[in-house]
């Protein structure tokens, strides 16, 4: 059949179909345009297209030799004004003309998201002092229960772990200090830290709840 025509949207099925799907349609539309139903000029067309599909695509040697064909032209298409070519025997499909190229600019490269920032006056309402974390000072690196046996007079929450393990929040106030602030700061110690909150009031380390409603207070005193 021409090379300009496809067999297999003649036939109305996918090129990956099995022979029985590609025979079943031939056979469904050979009866749909048959002279005796289609007198007409038009159906007389389209039955020797039918039929010209079927003689390339039925045979299952002829449909091999087709697709390779088919699927050369597609690869390569012809140049602009180049009259489409097939082998001798043997039908094939001219590829679709590609697209033109739209002349609209290409949008820019997306730009890489910045990083998120905290702005320097973020504050969690928490005590200052002892902001830093400072590793010598709280010996974390010797590991875990490295602060040895708790001195005694426990006195609140026992930890099970870190370098005090074992060790009441009580007395590691009177050791390390900034070790609970540090501790109040973190995830781990959040189970702790209305404990760790008295016991810095008491200590001085946090401001009383006393001064901070004044505080407040004062911020929408009128003047």
């Amino acid at each position: 059949m021409p090379p300009e025509i496809d067999a297999y949207k003649v036939l109305q099925v996918d090129p990956e179909a099995e022979d029985e799907v590609i025979q079943a349609a031939y056979r469904r539309l050979a009866q749909k345009y048959h002279p005796d139903r289609q007198p007409d000029a038009e159906g007389a067309a389209k039955m020797v297209a039918i039929n010209a599909a079927w003689e390339t695509v039925g045979d299952p040697g002829k449909r091999a030799a087709y697709d390779r064909e088919r699927a050369a032209s597609r690869a390569h298409p012809p140049a602009a004004g180049a009259p489409p070519t097939s082998r001798a025997g043997t039908g094939a499909a001219s590829a679709a003309p590609s697209p033109p190229r739209s002349s609209a600019p290409s949008p820019p490269p997306a730009q890489p998201r910045p990083p998120e920032t905290v702005s320097g006056d973020w504050t969690s309402g928490r005590s200052g002092a002892g902001s830093g974390y400072d590793a010598r000072t709280m010996r974390a690196p010797e590991g875990l229960g490295a602060a040895g046996p708790p001195p005694g007079n426990p006195s609140g929450t026992v930890l099970g772990f870190g370098r005090y393990a074992g060790w009441s929040l009580g007395e590691i106030a009177r050791r390390d200090i900034e070790y609970l602030e540090w501790l109040d700061r973190m995830a781990v110690g959040r189970a702790y830290r209305d404990e760790i909150d008295v016991i810095l009031r008491k200590t001085g380390r946090r401001r009383g709840e006393a001064a901070d409603a004044s505080q407040r207070r004062g911020l929408f005193r009128r003047r």
